[in-house]
């Protein structure tokens, strides 16, 4: 008995060396980042991109929605006319920018690139030191590794850089999501690690069951996606008011244009926020549904009005009007990206405000 708790203490220990250790490997990768955006900002290709941003204007501007038909007359024993091939011409959607994507956060220098690459590698041993850490905490506890706060905020850290790695892995352009996800999750640690750290210990009754197991980590998976997509419409918002001003001729800042032109198109960021979004809500109903289900087993009802519960059908309603105003022509482009903002805002709050500030059944274990 005296050994199995020693070996379990040992592995706590060992849990919060490697999420340390991670924090500072992460720290390297801030950095590394960091280096990668400011190399980029000497590139030529970055600097084009405004350029190939007003000639593409400058094309639609001179597009035409008109079928021209050219007819040549040709002297061919009794003159008859003879009809070319016509040339179509065809015009953008009314509103649509047809503007290319950025070169990138390195710019497309070889020495942006490889600090690039390097924080990508940095980024990739964190998460393996950060994974290592909530394994090594679930063997000290023998459960699932997200029974309070501490160790959800671990394991959601995890699960996120684990999701970004995994969009790079597939050929995906989300380099841009580096810096600010490296960012996050630093934050993210330093307040779990200092604020809501909490011993290992056993769960209350009322949560030793296999839905824990289900419900909590379809939730975790969840909320990594959702920040994934919230960090694409908070770029998509940005960029698209750089390229409202650069359609109108105004002037924007050097420094501002330098970042700007280097993210994808606003149109391109826009459709991924709204993916990643859509993919995953069907997962936030299940979510809810097997929190139901496991409530019902636990306490005897399925649904309670608890503070736990309300917010999480908030915030599924949220991402519902979402989903649904993107599917509404007057409410697509900024209006529908506020909307997922603000879901994603009652994401957080059922995460950090409800657990912290208000008191219900799904208060337990410290915090």
């Amino acid at each position: 008995m005296i050994l199995a708790a020693t070996t379990n203490e040992n592995l706590a220990n060992t849990a919060n060396v490697l999420v340390y250790s991670s924090m500072a490997i992460y720290t390297l990768a801030f950095f590394a980042h960091i280096v990668e955006w400011v190399l980029g900002s000497r590139s030529k290709v970055g600097r084009t991109a405004a350029a190939l941003t007003g000639a593409s204007t400058a094309a639609k501007a001179k597009a035409t929605a008109t079928v021209e038909v050219r007819t040549a007359e040709k002297e061919n024993g009794g003159g008859t006319a003879v009809l070319e091939r016509p040339k179509v011409i065809t015009r953008s959607a009314a509103g649509r920018r047809d503007v290319p994507d950025g070169p990138g956060a390195a710019g497309g220098t070889f020495k942006g690139d490889l600090y690039g690459r390097i924080a990508v590698s940095m980024t990739a041993l964190g998460f393996l030191l950060e994974a290592a850490g909530v394994i090594s905490r679930a063997m000290a506890v023998q459960r699932a590794p997200w029974g309070n706060m501490y160790e959800f905020s671990t394991t959601f850290s995890t699960v996120a850089v684990g999701t970004y790695l995994a969009f790079l892995l597939t050929k995906k352009n989300v380099r841009w999501i580096g810096l600010p996800l490296v960012t996050t999750v630093l934050l993210n640690l330093g307040i779990a690690t200092t604020v809501l750290y909490t011993d290992s210990d056993q769960l209350v009754p009322a949560l030793h069951s296999y839905w824990l197991w289900i419900h909590v980590s379809t939730a975790i998976f969840c909320g990594a996606v959702f920040y994934l997509g919230a960090v694409g419409t908070l770029f998509y918002l940005l960029r698209d008011v750089y390229e409202s001003k650069v359609a109108r001729g105004a002037t924007v800042g050097r420094a501002w244009a330098s970042i700007m032109e280097r993210l994808p198109a606003a149109a391109t960021l826009d459709k991924f926020s709204y993916r990643v979004n859509a993919a995953v809500f069907p997962l936030w109903t299940f979510t809810i549904i097997a929190g139901a289900i496991w409530a019902g087993d636990a306490w005897g009802r399925y649904w309670g009005w608890d503070p736990k519960e309300v917010w999480s059908f908030i915030t599924w309603v949220a991402y519902a009007c979402y989903l649904h105003a993107r599917a509404t022509a007057g409410w697509k482009g900024r209006k529908a990206a506020t909307l997922a903002l603000v879901a994603f805002g009652c994401w957080l709050f059922n995460y950090y405000g409800v657990n912290i500030f208000v008191t219900g059944k799904h208060s337990y274990a410290g915090v």
